[in-house]
This record gives C-alpha cells, sequence and structure tokens, in this order.
C-alpha cells in the first residue's frame, strides 16, 4: 500500500510524522523549558531563540515543541474517546434496531442541533478546567458525528448473508460486532478517525483561544496564538508561527485521509459528516 503513495499523501505522511515526532520527543528537542523567561518581550529571531520570544520573554521554539505535545495529545485522546463511544453506540444501534435504534438516533439528533462550540463553551464554563475534563467534553460531542457514520457503515453490513448466519447460529450482539461488522467496516472508520483527528486540534485551538481551553501557563498552539495576537498591530509574527502550525497539520491529516479514501472502495463518494 505505501508503494502506492501519491506525491500529496507522502507529504501528508510527512507531516503528521513530524509533529508527531516533535510531540513524543519534545522534552529532548525544546531548547528552553516551557514556562522559562528567557529573553525580551517579542524578540525578533536570532541563534538565541530561532523563532524569537513571545509577549512576556519566553522562546517560541521551545512552547512550539512543547504545545504539539499538549495539542496532539488532546486531540488523539478525544478522538479515540469519541471513537469508542461512538462506534460501540453506532454499531449497537445497527444490530438492535427497533426501538433502541430509534432512541438512541433522536437523542443524537437532539445533541447535534446544538451548536457544537456554544454547547462547549457553556459546558466548559462550569466545569473545572484541566485536560481530563476537556478530553471528556470534545470526545462527548464529537462521538454525535462518529455514531451517525458508525451506524450507516453498520446498517449496510448488518444485512448481509454472513451477519445473518452468525444471528442463527446464536451469537450474540458483541461476537457480531466485533467479529463481523468492524472488520468489514474499518477502512472508512479509519478515513473519518484521520478526518476527526484534524477538526479536534481546529476545535482543541479555538477553545484555547477563547480561553475555554487548555490553561496557561501550560502551551498548546490554540493559547499561543490568543497570548501573541496583539503583536500582530505591531507588525510581530508570534501569532501567525502557531497558527501555521495548526492550519499545516491539519492540512497534512486531511492529505492523508484523502489518500485512505481513494484506497478503499466502500467511501469512495465522500467522506461522511463534516
Amino acid at each position: 500500500m505505501l508503494r502506492r503513495l501519491t506525491p500529496s499523501a507522502a507529504i501528508g505522511l510527512f507531516g503528521v510524522g513530524f509533529y508527531l515526532f516533535l510531540a513524543i520527543f519534545a522534552p529532548l528537542l525544546a531548547p528552553y523549558p516551557v514556562f522559562e523567561v528567557v529573553g525580551k518581550v517579542w524578540e525578533p529571531p536570532s541563534w538565541a531563540f530561532p523563532l524569537g520570544t513571545d509577549n512576556i520573554g519566553r522562546d517560541l521554539l521551545s512552547r512550539l515543541i512543547w504545545g504539539a505535545q499538549i495539542t496532539i495529545l488532546v486531540a488523539g485522546a478525544a478522538t479515540l474517546l469519541s471513537f469508542a463511544i461512538g462506534v460501540l453506540l453506532g454499531f449497537f444501534a445497527a444490530i438492535i434496531r427497533g426501538w433502541v435504534d430509534q432512541l438512541l438516533s433522536r437523542m443524537i439528533d437532539l445533541l447535534m442541533a446544538i451548536p457544537t462550540l456554544i454547547f462547549a463553551l457553556v459546558v466548559l464554563s462550569v466545569l473545572p478546567t484541566d485536560l481530563y475534563v476537556l478530553i471528556l467534553v470534545m470526545a462527548a460531542l464529537d462521538s454525535t458525528r462518529v455514531f451517525r457514520i458508525s451506524r450507516a457503515v453498520a446498517v449496510d453490513v448488518a444485512v448481509m448473508d454472513f451477519v445473518e448466519a452468525a444471528r442463527l447460529r446464536g451469537e450474540g450482539w458483541g461476537w457480531i460486532m466485533s467479529r463481523e461488522i468492524l472488520p468489514n467496516a474499518l477502512s472508512p472508520l479509519l478515513a473519518e478517525f484521520g478526518l476527526r483527528f484534524a477538526f479536534a486540534v481546529l476545535f482543541l485551538s479555538t477553545l484555547s483561544f477563547l480561553g475555554l481551553g487548555v490553561q496557561p501557563p501550560v502551551a498548546d498552539w490554540g493559547s499561543m496564538v490568543k497570548e501573541n495576537k496583539d503583536g500582530i498591530v505591531f507588525g510581530i509574527s508570534a501569532a501567525l508561527i502557531p497558527g501555521t502550525a495548526i492550519a499545516t497539520l491539519a492540512i497534512c491529516v486531511n492529505l492523508v485521509v484523502d489518500w485512505v479514501l481513494n484506497r478503499t472502495t466502500s467511501l469512495k463518494g465522500g467522506r461522511g459528516d463534516a
């Protein structure tokens, strides 16, 4: 499969791999501690500070590297949890059908009717601001989208003859989900996972920019944009550096998702819910 990489997919995989490398080895790669003030306010790039300093004199390169770790950790954990919830409920609804399917679907419709950002802002404003709460809120909101696509894929698979044969053999719904439906739904779900991860990065950055995401002095890319946004008025590019990191990571993930979708046969017409 890797032998058939397109140039865009190769660029996407390189970009994702580069940011993962920064996140994993942040303690070794960052020149300075993330909280330490090492220079003057908004110093220009130099040998000592390759990307300059931020609004209180911290090294931007160090905070960008540490921010990659927090951003990818929170977005990745939220995406994994949202898929665990959404896929489990979506497959369960597709297998059981009847009033269980209707009840779950209507509850998901109700949650999806509320604007995601507004709902997150209301919930996070009354809950403790820590990473665990942030991950849980993001996962709960994103699991509604995962439920929709996993249920849609599972409904198509659940009517196949091999699933009916498993029912007649007396297999339970857990066995049918894990052994019959999941292997046949894996390709579109993997592509959707990449897409949802990109949305999680953007959503986390938005929450941090609005002050309800990752809290200072911990660094993530969205909070770095917020901290340095006033410098744009004076021609300081400190806010544009983490903004560029957010954009390039999202683009690279989408390039990989496009390639995965083109390699599958079940969802070649589109990506599902965006």
